[in-house]
């Protein structure tokens, strides 16, 4: 690809390990392809162990989080807000804005509208609305607007009510390897909080989502109203 088909992915996620279960092989790959990738937590997703405390928890997911994007290619930050806690309010989504118009992405990926999780359905609207006040110039904020392209909603399975997957994203192996490597990386991922088996569902989701689109891996995504079933090596 020339230097002018490069593009920035920003991925939003309400806890440290949700964008990288749902699109972590979609960012490693777009990475592998010479295209920038940063991934934005709005919170370390740090009450969830139950023999850590929530700080020294939060200390250990954001180095998870860290060692991920490492591992990936990408980019990591975080904003300080607490697991179960995030606000839905103008001072959220303002920082996020201008998160934004700072680093002028191409395509966001975040959570899908309904969730069991307040923080997930919380994430959503905020970049919603973020999304909004970052491309309208007469908000006026340190920084100039910017319009982001296109927004994809990655599938998680706390937030699957409504959620219709319509794009798919072709892994490929070397991807699909950093993937699994960075998300090992995750004690939540590898059971070791509560038991369930994150990374093997989100494996065999892979496979289940390349099948049905003769691929031999993919990840699905949903855009809205209007969605049209589309197979795709790489976001429109």
């Amino acid at each position: 690809m020339s230097e002018k088909a490069k593009q920035h992915i920003l991925s939003i996620g309400a806890h440290a390990g949700d964008q990288e279960l749902t699109a972590g092989a979609t960012l490693a790959k777009y990475v592998m392809e010479g295209h920038k990738v940063t991934m934005l937590h709005l919170t370390p997703g740090e009450k969830g162990h139950p023999r850590l405390s929530a700080e020294d928890y939060a200390k250990q997911k954001i180095e998870e989080a860290n060692e991920f994007a490492h591992i990936i290619g990408a980019d990591a930050r975080f904003l300080d807000y607490k697991d179960g806690e995030l606000p839905l309010d103008e001072t959220v989504k303002f920082q996020v804005a201008d998160i934004i118009r700072e680093l002028k992405p191409d395509i966001l990926i975040t959570h899908w509208s309904q969730s069991m999780h307040k923080d997930h359905q919380n994430t959503h609207y905020i970049v919603k609305d973020a999304r909004f006040y970052a491309a309208i110039p007469t908000f006026i904020r340190e920084l100039p607007y910017h319009g982001v392209k296109r927004v994809y909603f990655s599938e998680n399975w706390e937030d699957m009510y409504g959620f219709e997957p319509e794009v798919f994203i072709d892994i490929p192996e070397e991807a699909y390897e950093k993937w699994v490597q960075g998300l090992n990386r995750f004690a939540f991922a590898r059971g070791e909080t509560y038991g369930f088996p994150y990374i093997e569902y989100y494996k065999a989701l892979t496979v289940v989502r390349g099948a049905v689109n003769g691929f031999k891996r993919a990840q699905a995504y949903a855009v809205g109203p209007g969605g049209v079933h589309q197979r795709l090596q790489f976001f429109m």
